[in-house]
């Protein structure tokens, strides 16, 4: 059997016409395979290992079809990654150079200037790319990537993860948006 290797951007309750073309069946066809099979309640690694093994699906597709599987037959709320902790995420574009971008995450004076009150232990960073911390509360952490977008612009993503509960994940979120766009108006305050 051929790997599966396309992507499909459309998540779940969406057409999923990227599903067929990727995966050699639709969405419906893979949860009725699954069904077939008996995937719900069973392990995450156990179900990818028979996707990827069994029907040659990338661990991409592997992952997202088990993520909209479990979801929609209720076995997993929507942003909870395996072992039960959730995962948010958000992004901005801005209008600076990406290396500006970039020295906003790590550099902690500047990074007090758009998340005051906040401490975050770098773990990792590749420059101007990606930066990486445990977040202030130790237990959660924070990835960002960045990329120039044009002359002059640039996006940041950030993910942070290990949240405990839809609730914490729900008011990071927001938390996110808000930080992000006070960032944009920092940084795009300083060009004028």
């Amino acid at each position: 059997m051929r790997a599966m290797t396309g992507r499909d951007d459309t998540g779940p309750g969406r057409s999923g016409e990227g599903v067929r073309p990727g995966t050699g069946r639709d969405r419906a066809e893979w949860f009725t395979v699954l069904d077939a099979w008996g995937a719900a309640g069973r392990p995450y690694r156990e179900i990818a290992d028979w996707l990827t093994g069994e029907h040659g699906l990338s661990t991409w597709w592997a992952q997202k079809l088990i993520v909209e599987y479990e979801q929609a037959r209720g076995v997993r709320e929507a942003g909870v990654r395996p072992g039960g902790t959730f995962t948010v995420t958000a992004s901005k574009t801005v209008g600076v150079p990406v290396e500006r971008l970039f020295q906003a995450f790590v550099d902690d004076s500047l990074r007090g200037r758009w998340l005051p009150g906040i401490s975050v232990q770098e773990r990792t960073v590749t420059h101007g790319r990606t930066a990486r911390f445990d977040w202030d509360d130790g237990a959660t952490r924070v990835n960002v990537g960045f990329a120039a977008t044009g002359e002059g612009k640039s996006q940041v993503s950030v993910e942070h993860e290990r949240l405990p509960d839809q609730q914490a994940a729900e008011d990071r979120k927001a938390f996110w948006r808000e930080r992000l766009a006070a960032l944009k108006a920092l940084l795009e305050g300083e060009q004028r």
